[in-house]
């Protein structure tokens, strides 16, 4: 404390900017002594200022390496908006039956997204839904209700498949004969028929458009309905799922598929075999495959369809996995078979009787 000039005691004296209290110059708070209350200039002349870390650059939106980008890529792979021929097309029309008794397999989601896939890129294809619960027509967004014209009316009544197929919505080049309720009774009626086992073979001949593969959806069964899809097809490809239940059956499937072809159907043969609903998880996926594979060798197609949860919806809303969700490992997996299919095809030769297609 001071003294006045009366004697009295004043208060301390308020410290001016120039001046100092404990060693600290005045006017500088303790946080002024970090420098961060300092002028910018004075601040770095000081060398009080923190050195700040690099802000990290985003990558760039369009780079391959992104999963987005890599998913962007597949889509437009899929999908081929330019609408070129990328698949090469058979020199003569393939009819191929889509066929396993046992259900659940993968049959008509395999018909489905193999179809598209080859509409897609450049072919022209038929859908011929031969199992009464349409499950094949819903999947391509055709109508398929009762009193439709449908499957059964070529079958049971001889109709030609040119007034009863129909273009299937946003695919080029892709057509669908459904399938209705009726068919269920169709094996009853054909029963007494001359020639029962050949009514869709002959179906098949009349139709006078251009067409490069023709896919039967048969029916989880060995009935009359399969046993003529098998007379009028030419090849069979049969969907396995990756669970020993599935290898169960297939000795019976491949035994009624020889009495076929010596009694009916003597261009018949086992031309491609698809692994589907494969679960990379387990080790029986990986055991059957390979047993699979090394019973069959050759005609197993090197792509295998994954389990997949979007492979499931898409029927739901009446379109194939293929232009439900065209970037997914479900829509990949189908397109690679696809390509694999149409590859083994161009090498066939252009004997056969009554088939319009090819270049």
């Amino acid at each position: 404390m001071e003294s006045g000039a009366d004697g009295g005691t004043l208060p301390e004296a308020r410290a001016d900017n120039g001046g100092e209290r404990d060693g600290m110059p005045r006017g500088t708070s303790q946080r002024g002594r970090s420098g961060r209350h300092l002028a910018p200039d004075e601040a770095a002349k000081n060398g009080r200022v923190k050195t700040e870390a690099p802000v990290p650059t985003q990558p760039d939106a369009l780079d391959d390496d992104l999963p987005l980008a890599r998913e962007a890529q597949r889509a437009v792979r899929v999908l081929n908006p330019s609408g070129s021929v990328t698949m090469p097309r058979p020199p003569r029309r393939r009819v191929i039956a889509i066929a396993n008794q046992k259900g659940g397999v993968g049959k008509t989601t395999s018909t489905v997204n193999l179809a598209v896939a080859l509409a897609l890129h450049g072919n022209r294809v038929m859908v011929i839904d031969l199992d009464p619960q349409g499950n094949a027509s819903t999947g391509l967004g055709v109508e398929h209700g009762a009193g439709t014209p449908s499957v059964y009316e070529a079958v049971v009544e001889g109709m030609s498949l040119d007034e009863i197929a129909t273009p299937v919505d946003g695919i080029p080049s892709l057509l669908c004969v459904p399938a209705t309720i009726d068919l269920a009774g169709a094996e009853v009626e054909l029963v007494n028929v001359v020639a029962r086992e050949g009514r869709l073979e002959k179906s098949i001949a009349t139709f006078s458009g251009e067409l490069d593969y023709i896919f039967i959806d048969c029916p989880p069964s060995l009935g009359l309905l399969t046993v003529n899809a098998l007379v009028a097809a030419e090849e069979v490809l049969i969907p396995i799922q990756c669970e020993y239940y599935a290898l169960e059956g297939l000795g019976q499937l491949l035994r009624n598929i020889e009495l076929i072809k010596a009694h009916l159907n003597a261009r018949l043969r086992v031309s491609t075999i698809l692994l589907t609903m494969y679960d990379k998880r387990t080790k029986l996926a990986d055991q059957v495959e390979q047993e699979v594979r090394g019973h069959f060798s050759e005609i197993v197609l090197d792509a295998v369809v994954p389990r997949s949860v979007r492979v499931s919806e898409a029927p739901g809303y009446g379109q194939s996995i293929m232009t439900y969700d065209p970037g997914s490992r479900g829509a990949t997996s189908y397109f690679e078979a696809a390509e694999e299919i149409a590859r083994r095809g161009a090498k066939l030769s252009r004997r056969g009787k009554n088939q319009k297609g090819g270049n």
